[in-house]
C-alpha cells in the first residue's frame, strides 16, 4: 500500500520478464497509475481505488478510510462521461483484472450475517470475531453500509463493461472469513450482486484460470482436463445455496469426504 510508482514499476517488468503476473492491494499508487504502468490485477474490488481522492499526492497513500469515503460517493453506474466510468474503461482497455473480496468486508459492515463456518475456529478466535462482528453490528457511521453495496454495483458496471473479474476471500479482517466456507460464501455474494448462479460459478473458476492462462487444463469440467470435482447434492445453477451442499470432493483422483474433513479440525483451525 505504500510502493512507489518506480518500484512497481520495477517489479511488473521483472515479474513479465519471468512471465509472471503482477496484483496488488494499492493505496499510494492509484488504480489507473498501475493499469498505465502494465499491473495485470487489482485486489478488492474498488475498495482501495484512491484515484478519486481530490488531493491525493503521487507516491503518498491518503489512508484507506480517505479513500474508501472517496469511493462511497462515486457515481457507480460506469457512465462513460463520468470519473468511475473513465477509470473503468482504461482498466478494460488495458486488460487489467479485478479480483472481488466480498467475503471480508461483509464482516465490516452493519446489518450482514454471521459468516459461516465459525464453529471450526479454536474458541479464542472465535470468540475475538464475535467481539469484532459485535462493534461493527453497532457502528452508527458505518462506511461499510454505503461502501458494500456500492462496491458491489461497481464490479458489475466492470464486468458489464467488459473487465475479468475473479474471485477470492481475503481470509484476513478479524478472522470471520474461513477457509472453504468463504469461498462459498463468495459466490452467493457474487450472485446477490447480480450476476446468475451460472455467471457467479464461473467467475469463482474459469474466470480465474483464464487470467491465469491455465484455462486449457482447469477451471472448468471438460475432457481432457484435470478432473478435480466438486460434487453437491443440488443444482447450483438455479439455487447457488446448494455450492453449500457438498457431497464429495475429487483432488487428483481421490475422493473426500467434506463432512468427515471438517469434524476432524472443528474447534482447532486457526491453532498455530
Amino acid at each position: 500500500m505504500q510502493i512507489s510508482r518506480a518500484a512497481l514499476k520495477a517489479a511488473i517488468d521483472e515479474g513479465h520478464a519471468r512471465g509472471m503476473k503482477i496484483t496488488g492491494h494499492l493505496c499510494s499508487v492509484t488504480f489507473g497509475e498501475a493499469a498505465d504502468l502494465g499491473i495485470d490485477n487489482l485486489e478488492h474490488g474498488f475498495m482501495p481505488a484512491t484515484d478519486f481522492v481530490a488531493d491525493k499526492q503521487p507516491d503518498v497513500c491518503p489512508g484507506q478510510a480517505r479513500g474508501q469515503q472517496a469511493v462511497a460517493a462515486l457515481d457507480a453506474s460506469g457512465a462513460p462521461n463520468t470519473p468511475f466510468g473513465a477509470l473503468v474503461k482504461k482498466l478494460v482497455d488495458k486488460h487489467v483484472a479485478l479480483t472481488s473480496t466480498l467475503t471480508v468486508f461483509e464482516t465490516f459492515t452493519r446489518g450482514r450475517p454471521l459468516p459461516p463456518g465459525l464453529d471450526v475456529l479454536a474458541p479464542s478466535l472465535r470468540d475475538s470475531f464475535q467481539r469484532a462482528y459485535d462493534r461493527a453490528q453497532q457502528n452508527q457511521q458505518p462506511v461499510y453500509a454505503t461502501l458494500f453495496p456500492k462496491n458491489m454495483a461497481m464490479e458489475r458496471a466492470f464486468v458489464k463493461a467488459g473487465g475479468l473479474l475473479i474471485a477470492g476471500t481475503d481470509p484476513t479482517g478479524s478472522g470471520g472469513v474461513v477457509a472453504g466456507f468463504s469461498n462459498q460464501r463468495q459466490v452467493e455474494l457474487l450472485v446477490e450482486e447480480g450476476f446468475t448462479p451460472v455467471e457467479a460459478i464461473s467467475i469463482a473458476t474459469l474466470n480465474g484460470a483464464n487470467f491465469l492462462g491455465r484455462d486449457a487444463r482447469i477451471g472448468s469440467i471438460a475432457a481432457g482436463k484435470q478432473a478435480d470435482l466438486v460434487v453437491v447434492n443440488g443444482d447450483p445453477s438455479r439455487t447457488i445455496a446448494d455450492v453449500r451442499t457438498v457431497e464429495t470432493v475429487f483432488k487428483q483422483g481421490v475422493g473426500y469426504d467434506p463432512a468427515k474433513l471438517i469434524e476432524s479440525v472443528r474447534g482447532n483451525v486457526g491453532v498455530w
